[in-house]
């Protein structure tokens, strides 16, 4: 492939990546504040996609320390399947957790409660790096996925410890606000 075919090859993938991690964004950002009418009922299977959400996370956080181990041993294969299994259930993840916020109001943290301080702590970075992360992960997958090695490692750099502490922040993110779900 020659430089120009490359450069729009590159050029096309992060134009997708773009207008995915708007939409996603948007899309949270639109069941949140609950601008589209929500359905009249909810399914029971609805209520357990907290924990699904909870269990994906902490899974996503594991296979990703696992992932780190395989490429310091460098088994690049181990580490990308690794990767590529934490990219699905992050996926799945993410459709959980819309699938949820279409059914279900937010459930607040109650104000009188001393761990709210904490809670905040770590809830609102976990918002605004989940919101970020996703762009990056995109990135750092077309390259690693490319083996451009170089250009993978620098913006993995920045993804993979932003990957981490949201996956690690959604499990205790849940963890905290769990005794207060009122369904």
């Amino acid at each position: 492939m020659n430089i120009q075919n490359k450069n729009n090859s590159d050029k096309i993938y992060f134009r997708w990546v773009l207008g995915i991690s708007i939409t996603v964004f948007s899309l949270v950002v639109v069941l949140n504040q609950k601008l589209i009418p929500q359905p009249n009922q909810i399914p029971i299977w609805i209520f357990t996609l907290p924990l699904l959400n909870a269990i994906l996370n902490g899974t996503c956080f594991i296979l990703l320390l696992f992932s780190l181990y395989f490429i310091k041993q460098k088994n690049i294969r181990a580490h990308k399947i690794t990767n590529l299994v934490t990219f699905c259930l992050s996926a799945l993840f993410l459709i959980s957790y819309v699938t949820f916020h279409y059914f279900v109001n937010s459930t607040s943290f109650p104000a009188t409660n001393p761990l709210r301080p904490l809670y905040l702590a770590i809830l609102i970075p976990h918002i605004i790096l989940a919101a970020l992360v996703l762009p990056l992960i995109l990135i750092a997958f077309y390259y690693g996925l490319k083996m451009e090695v170089e250009k993978h490692k620098k913006i993995v750099r920045f993804t993979y410890p932003i990957w981490l502490f949201v996956t690690l922040s959604g499990v205790l993110v849940y963890l905290l606000i769990a005794p207060y779900y009122s369904f």
